[in-house]
């Protein structure tokens, strides 16, 4: 399928570019690339007129930024091209870095590495969070040995997990080519232990997870909170990202109305991740 490649620049860029990619991926639009002056977002030419799409968005009902938009086509086999030129590592402090196979990785000596094909799962605007919940699973003392990851993309956070010590994880994307893309990162990183599934949270039937990883955007997150909950043993761990730091006191409220405890709050420029406990 071709995709659409849409450039907006904005003025101010700060802090517009991060506030439209959360409502961008909320309207459709599959991955992001930021930019020195705004954000370029791809999504398949089915998901219909960039215009009306946009005059939902705080780009239409706020005075105070401006933007100027352009559209192209490309077809689908320039996207992962796309892709590879501007996917960048990810440095977690000094404990990890994520790497895509073109890397240099002897850069990064004496440190974990995880090597992703970055795909079109991967987003990089969205760095901030997976930086926050790669901090998580790297301050853990101990990984639980069951794991959920909820919305996997690249499969990254589920490998990090199986580096940690979980020895069953389960990763789950709606998208099929997220799982096809989780399934060969996994395997390029040597993990045993990380089985697939493609579809949404009706996949979630265990009960037995000790740590389950959410790092999708907040309106899926509010909705599967309750699964999350029925998913994790007494005392598991829930952590969530993909929201900003203002939305953060929303989600905590709302798994604390569930029986989740509030443990930490992590942020990373305008982005959050918090950690909860089932109690």
């Amino acid at each position: 399928m071709d995709y659409i490649e849409v450039t907006i620049d904005l003025q101010p860029r700060d802090p517009w570019a991060e506030v439209l990619i959360a409502e961008l991926a909320e309207l459709g639009f599959e991955s992001f690339v930021e930019t020195t002056t705004g954000i370029q977002a791809f999504a398949p030419v089915t998901i219909g007129s960039v215009d009306e799409l946009l005059a939902t968005t705080s780009l239409q009902l706020n005075s105070e930024v401006a933007f100027t938009k352009t559209e192209a086509i490309i077809p689908h086999q320039n996207w992962n091209a796309q892709w590879e030129a501007d996917f960048e590592p990810v440095e977690v402090d000094d404990r990890l870095v994520i790497l895509a196979p073109f890397h240099d990785a002897s850069v990064y000596s004496g440190r974990e590495q995880i090597i992703i094909q970055p795909q079109m799962s991967f987003g990089t605007g969205h760095h901030q969070t997976t930086y926050l919940m790669s901090q998580y699973l790297l301050d853990m003392y101990t990984i639980p040995a069951k794991v959920l990851d909820m919305g996997t993309g690249t499969g990254v956070l589920a490998i990090l997990a199986e580096k940690r010590g979980a020895t069953d994880i389960l990763a789950i994307d709606i998208e099929p080519w997220s799982v096809e893309n989780t399934i060969e990162n996994a395997q390029r990183n040597g993990c045993k232990h990380i089985r697939t599934a493609t579809g949404d949270s009706d996949l979630i039937t265990e009960t037995d997870f000790g740590l389950i990883l959410a790092n999708i955007n907040k309106n899926i997150l509010k909705k599967q909170l309750p699964i999350y909950h029925g998913a994790l043993v007494q005392k598991g761990i829930l952590l969530l990202s993909g929201f900003f730091v203002t939305d953060a006191a929303e989600m905590i409220a709302l798994g604390e109305e569930l029986g989740f405890e509030h443990l930490e709050t992590l942020e990373k420029e305008t982005w959050a991740a918090v950690k909860l406990i089932k109690k």
